[in-house]
């Protein structure tokens, strides 16, 4: 997660502290949004980060 909060403050100039902010209130948007066993899978699935070979903000990005 950290990797994609670093991302966010280099793109938007914006400090850690409301990156990581974002980053929490959108997973939390997230989780009431997608299904249960979707929704569990989040938090493993970005503190992964590039270890599971998947960049967590490559997938669906177009920024």
């Amino acid at each position: 997660m950290k990797e994609l909060i670093n991302i966010i403050v280099q793109k938007t100039g914006i400090s850690q502290e409301n990156a990581q902010k974002a980053v929490q209130v959108t997973l939390g948007f997230l989780k009431t949004k997608l299904p249960a066993p979707l929704a569990g899978q989040l938090d493993s699935f970005l503190s992964a980060g590039t270890s599971s070979g998947v960049n967590p903000v490559a997938v669906g990005a177009k920024a």
